[in-house]
């Protein structure tokens, strides 16, 4: 697969804003996304891809720690002190999620693919990429909201252990639509992280081996 995860940066902004207006369009004011990466309590990483070689040329590094599965790439220090992963110079973001974390949880705040992208498995990889980032950073539970008519993202949800815990009424301002609340058990439980192993194996035999870098 040749599609990525990372953490977001400067040059992803406008990429991801534009993804942003084309699944929220009612969401106003936009988030401010260059604020966000200086909030500490904030993490957004992106699905990428890299242009065609003859639209593509030489590397670039940007920040990031390694985690996740599958192929990974070089990685040097950078001036954080952080690991740098190799980024082609022509690349298209195809999907953000934005995670907002309190205390013990990882909350999935946005989540969404270029309308273009989608049925490539890409949601699915920003679950993934969601869950390894929450683990890295030691979170217990990942907890997200879904409209109640969503029933493919509530399923995809499901499938990664997310249990709906509760309901918040009229939650979505276009249309007063009711609000699922789902929430993972503990996902440093031995359970949880046999079947999460599982769901990555069965990712890459389906959509092929990728990388997932996390912060």
């Amino acid at each position: 697969m040749d599609v990525a995860i990372r953490p977001i940066i400067e040059d992803d902004l406008d990429m991801v804003a534009r993804i942003e207006r084309q699944a929220f369009p009612t969401l106003c004011p936009p988030t401010p996304l260059k604020r966000e990466m200086t909030n500490r309590r904030v993490r957004y990483l992106v699905a990428w891809e890299p242009l065609p070689p003859d639209q593509n040329g030489t590397l670039h590094e940007e920040y990031g720690s390694i985690g996740g599965f599958g192929r990974l790439m070089g990685a040097v220090k950078d001036r954080l002190g952080q690991r740098k992963v190799r980024v082609p110079t022509g690349y298209l973001v195809q999907g953000f999620v934005g995670l907002w974390f309190v205390a013990d949880e990882a909350h999935i705040t946005a989540i969404a693919v270029e309308e273009g992208a989608r049925r490539r498995g890409i949601g699915e990889l920003l679950i993934i990429g969601s869950v390894s980032l929450a683990m890295h950073l030691k979170s217990a539970v990942v907890s997200l909201e879904a409209r109640v008519s969503n029933y493919p993202a509530r399923a995809l949800y499901h499938k990664y252990g997310f249990e709906h815990v509760g309901l918040r009424r009229n939650y979505y301002t276009d249309n007063r639509e009711d609000a699922v609340i789902m929430t993972t058990q503990r996902i440093d439980s031995p359970d949880y992280q046999a079947r999460f192993l599982d769901l990555q194996r069965k990712f890459s035999d389906r959509y092929g081996e990728t990388s997932i870098v996390v912060v």
